[in-house]
């Protein structure tokens, strides 16, 4: 039952308090503190994420008008502009990065059962990475090109519950194939990828670890035919066969078999070439976990548009990874907060309502509740009569 507490302190309960002062501990995040914690922070920032404020001062200045409320949202600090901005620059990402690893590690079993689009039995994820543009006098360490600067967001997602499990930032130039050298392949497992990752000496450990991958290729890699597999022509799929790899310097860092799936997209009528090193499963169903793949990019598009990544509230690059943790973290707590609940409303949907019900004081399975677009209206006795039928 709803006690009195606003929406955003509802929110904030599901978050574990404890293991992030444990974070907090391991980096010292306190050491120096000056009346404004790494809770309050924490707290500041998911506030900014969470009805898109635009800059420091927008905080301030909305955070100050609810005065005595602050308490009760769980603030114990003074927030200001200057404080804020010191915090994002002095406090340690990792201690956000972690937490967001915390509450990554509460939401996929949530999400274990959840629907991937393929009948697949086993764990499926999508790797790929996005860039976010930054301007070069301002963010000099990111240096990209001659006159650009930009960072690289390189990100692991679960498919069940499109959930991120791995996420990386990078300065722009980091190429992504570079990434795989960080990953630790789950046996059994399935990782779907675009053609930027072939690397072989990098996928063969994937071999290596017993788990399976599924990566577009490219036009310039040398292959032999060994064997043609019959296939379904109405399903799309064009070809199977088992391969192996042609130059020397690919076949000496890949030595063993692998198996190339052609198919052909009805929808935009385009050829795709995929390898796996997986003979098992239906070449059709090959083809359907590299459709997957698509999640990671609705993803990407998802958070670009719905949370504060492109747009940061600081210069250095404390405070752009600081403010990138911390959205993954709000994305994960929505996530974690929707299953627990058993809300119907979508991500989208529960950030929108999120954003104008934060301060309201009513139960938070009420605010994100979505009425049915076709619900009729009880009828008002008072109502005027404007027409007679």
């Amino acid at each position: 039952m709803n006690s009195g507490r606003t929406v955003f302190s509802q929110l904030i309960q599901h978050l574990p308090e404890k293991e992030f002062q444990k974070c907090v501990a391991r980096y010292n995040g306190d050491s120096h503190y000056r009346g404004f914690s790494c809770w309050d922070q924490l707290l500041a920032m998911a506030f900014a994420q969470l009805t898109y404020r635009e800059s420091l001062r927008d905080i301030e200045s909305c955070l100050r008008a609810l005065g005595s409320k602050l308490y009760h949202m769980g603030f114990r600090g003074k927030v200001s502009r200057s404080t804020l901005a010191d915090a994002n620059e002095s406090h340690d990402w990792r201690i956000f990065a972690e937490f967001a690893q915390v509450l990554i590690s509460i939401a996929r079993p949530l999400h274990a059962q959840d629907p991937i689009g393929v009948d697949l039995d086993q764990s499926l994820y999508a790797l790929d990475s996005t860039t976010i543009d930054l301007c070069l006098s301002l963010f000099p360490w990111a240096k990209f090109r001659q006159r650009k600067a930009a960072v690289k967001m390189h990100t692991l997602l679960d498919l069940h519950g499109n959930i991120p499990t791995f996420i990386r930032v990078t300065s722009g130039d980091v190429h992504d194939v570079n990434i795989l050298d960080e990953i630790m392949p789950e046996a059994g497992s399935f990782y779907v990828m675009d053609r930027g990752y072939i690397d072989f000496q990098r996928l063969f450990v994937f071999t290596l670890s017993s788990a399976f991958f599924v990566v577009r290729t490219k036009l310039n890699v040398l292959i032999q035919r060994r064997y043609s597999h019959p296939v379904d022509k109405s399903t799309g799929v064009r070809s199977d066969q088992t391969v192996v790899l042609a130059s020397f310097e690919s076949a000496s860092a890949y030595p063993d078999a692998l198996r190339r799936v052609s198919y052909l997209d009805k929808e935009t009528q385009k050829r795709l070439t995929f390898l796996t090193n997986n003979f098992v499963l239906p070449a059709f169903t090959i083809a359907q976990i590299y459709k997957c793949r698509w999640q990671v990019e609705l993803f990407f598009k998802w958070i670009k548009q719905h949370l504060r990544i492109k747009a940061f509230y600081g210069t250095s690059e404390n405070a752009v990874k600081t403010q990138i943790w911390i959205a993954v973290s709000i994305y994960v707590l929505v996530a974690i907060v929707r299953k627990r609940l058993g809300m119907a409303a979508s991500l989208y949907q529960a950030l929108q309502i999120l954003s104008v019900t934060l301060f309201e004081k009513t139960p938070i399975l009420c605010a994100l509740q979505v009425p049915e677009a076709d619900a009729e209206f009880a009828e008002n006795v008072n109502q005027l009569i404007l027409f007679d039928i």
